[in-house]
């Protein structure tokens, strides 16, 4: 699932939210990404596209075909029922549309590792954007349902703090995208109150952004048991994306619409403006 790689002892520079052109949002080809990211010293590269693994395959042939140092996980942003996940170490792509709890079984099944992305991020897809951010808060909400039912119903509120935590590796606490509020922030908070190792991510779209904000490991995180491993003492670098290249991203999905590769419906086939 991987190519290039580090070893025991070693220290990594790990992106774990890159976008190519696979995505309906990017026109950053994968090759483009692969040599930002090894022009930039990163070891590792999580290549995360919406609802597709095309890029990161794309990606990691032409590190194979080209000998380059940089380690591509195979990775996908998955769009849930309630808000948005980042798969890493994927064989197959996971189906869009699916409850929380179904997502993430489905990413199991494959040995792959969750991560939450941008979660209290409100302009986003983010799976905790309308939560208080704490089980407290959680609670009061709703008295009646259990952590476990609420999560596997995919009710349209969408899952809270309580339902997630234990089913994920990772949160993302800094994100190089978020701009306006203080989404990192209440990330950050998340991950320490429920003693999940806490990530920065560039979130790229374009190469641009590639690197700006990343997590440097001891050890060697290609692999699922190694990255598990190399998390909790990650130490995150925290850049952040200017507002000229955030102001990309919409030229970029009219682009990708004019293209026929506007963002797929959950049920299946429709493409649609973004």
């Amino acid at each position: 699932m991987t190519e290039g790689g580090g070893s025991a002892g070693s220290r990594a520079f790990v992106d774990l939210h890159v976008h190519t052109s696979a995505s309906f949002d990017s026109l950053a080809s994968p090759e483009s990404q692969v040599k930002a990211a090894a022009a930039r010293g990163l070891t590792h590269l999580a290549i995360t596209d919406h609802d597709t693994i095309d890029g990161a395959l794309a990606a990691q042939a032409y590190v194979a075909r080209e000998g380059l140092g940089v380690a591509i996980l195979v990775g996908q942003e998955v769009r849930t029922s309630s808000g948005d996940l980042i798969a890493v170490f994927l064989r197959e792509p996971i189906e869009s549309g699916l409850a929380p709890a179904e997502a993430i079984a489905a990413v199991r099944a494959q040995g792959g590792l969750v991560g939450i992305p941008h979660p209290f991020d409100k302009y986003r897809g983010s799976l905790l954007a309308g939560s208080e951010g704490s089980v407290e808060a959680r609670d009061a909400a709703d008295d009646a349902a259990s952590a476990e039912s609420a999560v596997v119903a995919g009710s349209t509120r969408g899952p809270g703090p309580a339902d997630l935590a234990p089913l994920v590796d990772w949160v993302e606490a800094h994100n190089a995208r978020i701009m306006v509020g203080d989404g990192n922030e209440r990330a950050a908070a998340f991950a320490s109150e429920h003693g999940l190792p806490g990530v920065a991510v560039s979130d790229a779209h374009s190469t641009l952004e590639l690197g700006v904000a990343y997590v440097v490991l001891d050890g060697d995180p290609s692999t699922p048991d190694g990255l598990l491993a190399a998390l909790p003492a990650a130490e995150l670098v925290t850049g952040r994306a200017t507002y000229f290249v955030r102001a990309v991203t919409p030229v970029a999905k009219v682009v990708q619409w004019a293209r026929g590769r506007g963002r797929r419906a959950p049920t299946g086939g429709t493409k649609a403006l973004p």
